[in-house]
């Protein structure tokens, strides 16, 4: 994949800050699953959060690809951390595409780390078939009354704002949802606590609740009954980020093994020159390669303005599997020591599971692939 200057001067720098900010701490951050704001103050600064905000609204302005490269970096670094990057480009596309000004100008403080944000989605009821959210938002003057849960939303146990979706009409289908921007302070709003994850430790999972709160005309997002919609809009761009967090996971992995392999001695001589580890380190490489040119190809599609959605899902579900199935070498590749919590390759096959059931499982991914292969045909 060709990349311009600025494409491989902003990798470049993203790769340099996890190295030398975010590999160091990435450990402790798992052991204690913390939330590492001091590190998010810095990326602030760097310009890493709302990499596709247009310079008018103080962002960079950069492109899907180099969305796309920055996520691999981060995430070769520590997942999680890249995982808070992910978050924020969704949910600053989000403003940027539908919100008023009033609504756009909270960008300055989200991009910067001083206002945390959730993406207030997933229910009980409701995980990959958004259509069963059963959270409401009922008209009352010129505002609107919110009632219901949510549960697994990220940044939920430190989070300023939430964006919900709820349904507005419960008779419209996905016609009748819509995304509000809640103050999660507020009087009625409730956090549950927080979730301790297999992998991924050091993002923050819980659960919301809303009884009775209010909202005030200007918490709407766009127009009412156009927030499926509005959400379905950036899923490509979130399977992108999603699929170069795993390449980056895969990646790290890679690193750790080839090294790894180098250095352990048995029956006389480094295990990198057994045939059996090469071909391990062989595959590793090969499909992390496949799945960055397919993550890079549909972030391209999407700069265009093509349909990439079956890119989308191609790339999202191949670096999925491969994330979880060549960290699992990596670890092979150390033999015990994989095994044994401490060790990079440990880590990075815990973190690297979620990334086949995120932003749609890739039992869905493989749906979408086959309807639009069914829809417009194999070369389409």
């Amino acid at each position: 994949m060709y990349l311009t200057e600025t494409h491989v001067q902003v990798r470049d720098m993203a790769r340099d800050f996890a190295d030398q900010v975010i590999r160091p701490v990435a450990e402790g951050l798992d052991r204690d699953e913390t939330f590492p704001a001091g590190l998010y103050d810095e990326m602030a600064k760097l310009g890493l959060f709302g990499i596709g905000v247009p310079e008018a609204l103080g962002g960079p302005g950069f492109d899907t690809l180099t969305y796309a490269l920055v996520m691999e970096e981060l995430s070769r670094g520590y997942a999680s951390v890249a995982d808070q990057c992910g978050l924020l480009e969704l949910i600053s596309t989000l403003l940027v595409r539908h919100g008023t000004a009033r609504q756009q100008a909270l960008l300055g403080d989200i991009l910067a780390m001083k206002t945390k944000v959730a993406y207030c989605i997933t229910e009980a009821e409701a995980g990959t078939d958004v259509s069963g959210i059963r959270t409401t938002a009922v008209a009352d003057g010129a505002g609107w009354v919110l009632n219901g849960g949510k549960i697994w939303i990220h940044n939920a146990p430190v989070a300023d704002l939430g964006f919900v979706l709820a349904r507005t009409d419960k008779e419209a289908g996905n016609r009748g949802m819509s995304i509000f921007i809640v103050d999660l302070h507020a009087a009625g709003v409730t956090r549950g606590p927080k979730e301790h994850k297999m992998g991924q430790r050091a993002s923050q999972v819980g659960g919301l609740d809303f009884k009775d709160v209010r909202l005030g005309p200007d918490a709407l997002l766009g127009a009412a009954g156009r927030g499926f919609h509005m959400m379905m809009s950036v899923l490509d761009k979130g399977r992108v980020g999603i699929a170069s967090l795993a390449v980056g996971i895969g990646q790290a992995g890679l690193e750790a093994a080839v090294e790894y392999a180098g250095q352990r001695r048995q029956f006389g001589k480094a295990i990198s020159e057994f045939q059996g580890v090469q071909w391990l380190l062989a595959d590793m490489a090969k499909d992390i390669e496949a799945a960055r040119l397919l993550v890079q190809s549909a972030a391209v599609k999407i700069d265009r303005g093509e349909d990439a959605t079956k890119a989308c899902s191609m790339a999202k579900c191949f670096a999925g599997d491969m994330a979880v199935a060549r960290t699992a070498d990596a670890v092979q590749v150390f033999g015990g020591s994989g095994y044994i919590r401490g060790f990079e390759v440990e880590r990075l096959y815990r973190d690297a599971k979620i990334t086949q059931i995120y932003e749609g499982t890739n039992q869905i991914q493989r749906m979408i692939i086959a309807r639009e292969l069914l829809k417009k045909g194999a070369r389409a």
